[in-house]
C-alpha cells in the first residue's frame, strides 16, 4: 500500500467566529486549502509551523507526541482549526511539528469527519457512504 493525500481545507475557527460576530469581514477569515496524507497512525491534525503562521493560529499550550520511530517529543498544540472535508467539517486543536514535511489528517479528524481510509482504491471514503452528511438519515431518539 502506498500513501495518498486529500485535499482539504483549513480554516481558522477563532476568525470565523469574528466574522460571525461582526469584529472582522467575512473576507479576513484566514483560510487555506492543502494536500493533507490521511495517516490512522497519526491521533490529531499535524501542521507545521509554516501553515500555523498563515492561518494565524495561537499556541494553546504543549503535549508530548510518540512518534513512528518510538521516541516521545513535546509539540506546541494550536488553537481550534476548522477542517473541511468536501462538505464535512469538524474543528479541533492542531499538533504543530516545526519541519513536517507532510500536514498529516490523522485518527481523531477522520472519525469527527465520518471518514475512512480506502487504501485500495487510495482515497477517503464516508463510513456510511459517500453521500452529503445532510442527507443520512437522522436519529430519531436521543442516546441513552
Amino acid at each position: 500500500m502506498s500513501t495518498f493525500k486529500e485535499k482539504i481545507t483549513l480554516i481558522n475557527a477563532g476568525d470565523t467566529a469574528k466574522a460571525r460576530d461582526g469584529f472582522i469581514p467575512q473576507a479576513g477569515v484566514r483560510a487555506m486549502t492543502i494536500d493533507a496524507m490521511p495517516d490512522t497512525g497519526a491521533w490529531t491534525l499535524v501542521i507545521n509551523e509554516d501553515v500555523r503562521k498563515k492561518l494565524g493560529l495561537a499556541i494553546e499550550g504543549s503535549i508530548a507526541s510518540t512518534l513512528a520511530d518510538g521516541s516521545t517529543t513535546v509539540y506546541k498544540q494550536t488553537e481550534a482549526v476548522k477542517i473541511q472535508w468536501k462538505d464535512r467539517s469538524t474543528t479541533q486543536q492542531a499538533l504543530v511539528v516545526p519541519e513536517a514535511d507532510d500536514i498529516l489528517l490523522g485518527a481523531l479528524p477522520l472519525e469527527a469527519l465520518d471518514l475512512m481510509v480506502d487504501p485500495v482504491n487510495e482515497r477517503l471514503a464516508g463510513v456510511h457512504g459517500d453521500q452529503p452528511l445532510h442527507k443520512l438519515k437522522k436519529a430519531s431518539a436521543p442516546f441513552r
